[in-house]
Parts: structure tokens; C-alpha cells; sequence
């Protein structure tokens, strides 16, 4: 996806297996593979990581905090700031009448291995980060259309829940052609000089990265014309996380017409056209 976006010119791309333009190395077995892609990079963006399903079946969910921690030791030998993805999920289970909105600076509460290992990667990065001297942020990735459970995953007779109220759930969700725009923004993003000219302000250590406010599952089914069927919400059910965006507004242009259900869909159509 990002490749398509970006374009061969002005990144590395390292994967585990061939293919066309790829630098093929194990980060963990192979470190110093990893900082040798990494020299003249201004940036590492660290999108590699265990997810539960992938847990299920062998893999381990502690790789999370050691490709991070691999990611900032190449960049305290490279000179190169640190991305990682992260994930809403290390927010978890929240109560009170702003539990549905998730900033930055919440208490972190994960109920999922997956969501407990991405919190324990933040907090090993951040610390290792701060003992070389790197820049570390932690990218708090809402779904992405397209690569998500809702429209990745819809097969013939999708089944979504609805509340008493009509409404589906509801998560913050970006376009797959947003997410490449920002996440080149933040990887190229230009520290600027303080009043003493001293040193130089940094990204924060951790931005919530999607588009701005909430969309609703069955918005998004209805848009790309995929039939779903409704049934009753179960109890505990959460109706709405929405990831506040502010931070990251502060930092790259959001555009309001990217963060609708049709806008989303036409970005994940133009990915599947090319696929």
C-alpha cells in the first residue's frame, strides 16, 4: 500500500522475502542489515510486529518491543528518528462518560495480549530511546480502511452488530491513500529550531494517526455496497472508540472530506483496482 503511494523513489523497503525492490533481512537475526539500509534514512517507520492471530498460531507477541527496540539502536547508529506503529488497542476497556474518546495522554488499560504487548513495546522504546538519544514516536494507528475486519474481511452474509438506538459501531478509521500521505509527513516531518537555537523540537512520543472523528461500520458497508445483515448487540458491546486527532492535526493537514465512509471506500477501491 505504501509503496504504491510513495512511489520507488525516497524510502528503503525491507521485507522477509524477495521482491522488486526489497532489501530481504531478518531484523532481529541481523542487525547489522538493519543499519546498514538505514544510513542516509531520516527516519525509521517500524510496520512490522505480531498480531494475535499470528500469536495463535506459534509466533510471539514479545517480537512487538524487540523489532522496536531493534528499530532504535539502528536509529542511534544511523542518526535516524524512530516511527512505530502502535495500535487503539493499548487504550483497552475505559468507562465514564468520555470513554469513547481516546487521547494521548489516557491511562493505558489494554485487555488483549495484543493490546498489552503493543503498551509494552511504547514504554521499552521510549525508555530505550531516551538512554541513546532518539527520537522515538509511537503512531497509534486507528483501522485502516480496506485492511480492517469490516471491509478487508466482509464475505456473503456479514453479520454486524446494532444497537438499541439503530446505530452500528462506530471506530476511527483512515483511507489507506491518507495514511500513506501522513505517514510520509511524519517520516520526512522537520524539527524546528527553539528561540535559544540549541536544539531542536522533536515529534511527540505518541500520536494518535487517524482521520478526524468516528465512522460507523455499517456507513462503511453501505458505501461500498456490501450487504450486511444487523443483530442485537451484546451486552459489554462498545458503540464508539474514536482515537482524538488533534495532536496529529497539529503536525500534518487533515482533510474533513477524506474522513467520510465514501471517501474511504473510493481509496480502498482505487487500492483494490490496482491489486
Amino acid at each position: 500500500m505504501l509503496r504504491h503511494h510513495w512511489g520507488q523513489g525516497g524510502a528503503c523497503w525491507q521485507g522477509r522475502r524477495s521482491g522488486a525492490g526489497l532489501c530481504v533481512f531478518d531484523p532481529l537475526g541481523d542487525p547489522a542489515a538493519l543499519v546498514r539500509a538505514a544510513r542516509g534514512c531520516g527516519a525509521i517507520l517500524c510496520l512490522a510486529g505480531v498480531v494475535g492471530e499470528r500469536a495463535a498460531r506459534g509466533a510471539d507477541l514479545a517480537d512487538n518491543a524487540a523489532l522496536a527496540e531493534a528499530a532504535v539502536r539502528a536509529g542511534a547508529e544511523t542518526g535516524a528518528r524512530v516511527l512505530l506503529s502502535s495500535s487503539a488497542a493499548v487504550y483497552g476497556s475505559r468507562t465514564g462518560p468520555d470513554a469513547g474518546n481516546c487521547a494521548e495522554a489516557d491511562a493505558l488499560t489494554p485487555v488483549s495480549p495484543y493490546g498489552r504487548a503493543k503498551a509494552e513495546m511504547e514504554a521499552r522504546a521510549a525508555d530505550l530511546g531516551a538512554r541513546l538519544g532518539v527520537a522515538v514516536s509511537a503512531l497509534r494507528i486507528g483501522n485502516v480502511a480496506g485492511s480492517d475486519a469490516i471491509l478487508g474481511g466482509w464475505q456473503p452474509g456479514f453479520m454486524l452488530d446494532r444497537f438499541a438506538d439503530g446505530r452500528t459501531p462506530a471506530r476511527s478509521y483512515i483511507g489507506p491513500a491518507t495514511l500513506a500521505r501522513v505517514l510520509w509527513d511524519l517520516a520526512t516531518w522537520p524539527g524546528t529550531e527553539t528561540d535559544a537555537g540549541s536544539e531542536s523540537h522533536d515529534l511527540p512520543g505518541v500520536i494518535n494517526l487517524a482521520s478526524p472523528g468516528a465512522v460507523e461500520m455499517g456507513a462503511l458497508l453501505d458505501a461500498a455496497g456490501l450487504g450486511w445483515t444487523p443483530r442485537p448487540a451484546p451486552g459489554g458491546a462498545i458503540a464508539r472508540v474514536c482515537l482524538t486527532t488533534d495532536r496529529l492535526a497539529g503536525l500534518v493537514r487533515l482533510d474533513p472530506a477524506e474522513a467520510t465512509a465514501p471517501a474511504m471506500v473510493a481509496q480502498w477501491r482505487a487500492m483494490k483496482d490496482i491489486e
